[in-house]
């Protein structure tokens, strides 16, 4: 299917590696050039050149903590430096814990509220007004299903997910006039490094080990098995393009059937 995006320019956080390496990867497939932002500046060099290298898009590796408001508006200055306008904005980055109520101190949900709330809505408030000028762009929020299936043994990324399901909502309502589309795209269990990172987790706080967390996660999805960061990304550049045009306001779960409410 062409997508139309030759020549589109495009902003990735959490870029490094999972679902935001992937969606960087299938971006730059489609003629995309990608600032890929993270902040483990090592990784996220090795994952620039091997796109670009694959790919023959440019790829521009920005190491920054989006929790750093001037440090990141400065990496969005170099990129937009670099490629020019920037079309595209996928906010990926962040990494909330699992953890009950009473096992999340002040500064865990301080923490996920900055890189991850905050964040998103910081990379959209630097770019946002150039798209609407240029009556073009788009911003896609990577979030979680957790947002409107929220988990007690989840309870800050829950509520940090719930809350950006409706700056979704807000931010395509202000836009749409102008021909920005804001779309959320909520993963179920993906195979990523973040996946196994949750698992273990989840397993510490259950008493299980690892293999019967991951295998009772599964279990919950219709159909039996975990999804790939591929599935995501390709997701994602539909959404970016024309034959998306008219989706905004909305927030896809991409779950293998997994979530259980309307």
């Amino acid at each position: 299917m062409e997508l139309g995006l030759r020549g589109r320019t495009a902003l990735v956080t959490g870029a490094s590696m999972g679902i935001g390496r992937a969606i960087a990867r299938e971006l730059a497939a489609e003629g995309v050039a990608v600032a890929m932002l993270a902040r483990g500046a090592d990784r996220l060099a090795e994952a620039a050149a091997a796109i670009q290298a694959e790919t023959g898009s440019r790829t521009l590796p920005i190491a920054v903590d989006l929790v750093d408001a001037a440090a990141l508006e400065a990496a969005v200055a170099q990129a937009q430096d670099a490629l020019g306008a920037i079309d595209i904005l996928v906010n990926n980055a962040g990494a909330t814990p699992m953890g009950r109520i009473a096992e999340s101190d002040d500064a865990t949900w301080r923490k996920s509220i900055e890189l991850k709330l905050m964040g998103y809505m910081r990379c959209a408030r630097l770019l946002v007004p150039a798209m609407r000028a240029r009556r073009w762009g788009r911003v896609i929020n990577i979030i979680g299903r957790s947002g409107h299936q929220p988990r007690a043994t989840y309870i800050v990324g829950s509520s940090v997910n719930a809350s950006l399901l409706s700056f979704t909502h807000a931010l395509a309502q202000d836009c749409a006039p102008d021909n920005v589309l804001v779309v959320g795209v909520n993963p179920g269990p993906i195979a990523t490094p973040r996946w196994d990172a949750l698992v273990a987790q989840g397993a510490a706080g259950s008493g299980r080990d690892p293999a019967a967390e991951n295998a009772a996660a599964i279990a919950s999805v219709a159909l039996g098995r975990l999804g790939t960061a591929e599935e995501v990304s390709g997701l994602v550049a539909f959404l970016c393009s024309d034959r998306a045009g008219f989706i905004t306001g909305t927030n896809i779960d991409i779950d293998g059937g997994g979530t259980r409410c309307i």
